[in-house]
Protein backbone atom coordinates (compact mmCIF):
# COMPACT_ATOMS: atom_id res chain seq x y z
CA UNK A 1 0.00 0.00 0.00
CA UNK A 2 0.92 3.54 -0.97
CA UNK A 3 0.02 6.98 -0.17
CA UNK A 4 1.51 9.19 -2.36
CA UNK A 5 1.28 12.65 -4.29
CA UNK A 6 0.26 12.80 -8.34
CA UNK A 7 4.02 13.33 -9.34
CA UNK A 8 4.55 10.46 -7.82
CA UNK A 9 2.29 8.25 -8.58
CA UNK A 10 3.63 6.22 -11.44
CA UNK A 11 6.21 5.33 -9.65
CA UNK A 12 4.27 4.05 -7.24
CA UNK A 13 2.18 1.79 -9.48
CA UNK A 14 5.47 0.87 -11.07
CA UNK A 15 6.27 -0.39 -7.57
CA UNK A 16 3.82 -2.13 -6.32
CA UNK A 17 3.33 -4.06 -10.17
CA UNK A 18 7.44 -5.14 -9.49
CA UNK A 19 6.37 -6.08 -6.11
CA UNK A 20 3.23 -8.21 -6.69
CA UNK A 21 3.24 -8.60 -10.11
CA UNK A 22 -0.29 -7.27 -10.54
CA UNK A 23 -1.88 -4.23 -11.46
CA UNK A 24 -3.00 -1.87 -8.19
CA UNK A 25 -6.48 -0.06 -7.23
CA UNK A 26 -5.66 3.40 -7.23
CA UNK A 27 -7.96 5.59 -5.11
CA UNK A 28 -8.26 9.09 -5.01
CA UNK A 29 -8.17 9.95 -1.36
CA UNK A 30 -9.96 13.55 -2.33
CA UNK A 31 -12.61 11.56 -3.29
CA UNK A 32 -12.79 8.95 -0.38
CA UNK A 33 -12.76 8.52 2.82
CA UNK A 34 -12.65 5.80 5.52
CA UNK A 35 -14.33 5.79 8.91
CA UNK A 36 -11.39 3.36 10.06
CA UNK A 37 -8.46 5.02 8.45
CA UNK A 38 -6.35 8.08 8.57
CA UNK A 39 -4.43 8.27 5.50
CA UNK A 40 -0.58 9.73 5.77
CA UNK A 41 -0.60 13.76 5.81
CA UNK A 42 2.55 13.55 3.25
CA UNK A 43 3.13 11.70 0.33
CA UNK A 44 5.95 8.44 0.90
CA UNK A 45 7.94 9.83 -1.01
CA UNK A 46 8.41 13.77 -0.21
CA UNK A 47 6.54 16.31 2.11
CA UNK A 48 3.63 17.39 -0.91
CA UNK A 49 -0.23 15.89 0.59
CA UNK A 50 -1.03 12.72 -0.40
CA UNK A 51 -3.25 12.33 -2.97
CA UNK A 52 -3.51 8.52 -4.19
CA UNK A 53 -3.54 5.27 -2.43
CA UNK A 54 -2.04 2.62 -4.69
CA UNK A 55 -3.49 -0.69 -3.13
Amino acid sequence: MHVVCKEHLELAIDQFVDEFEDAPDIVDLADVHFSAWEPPAHCERCSEPGRFLVV
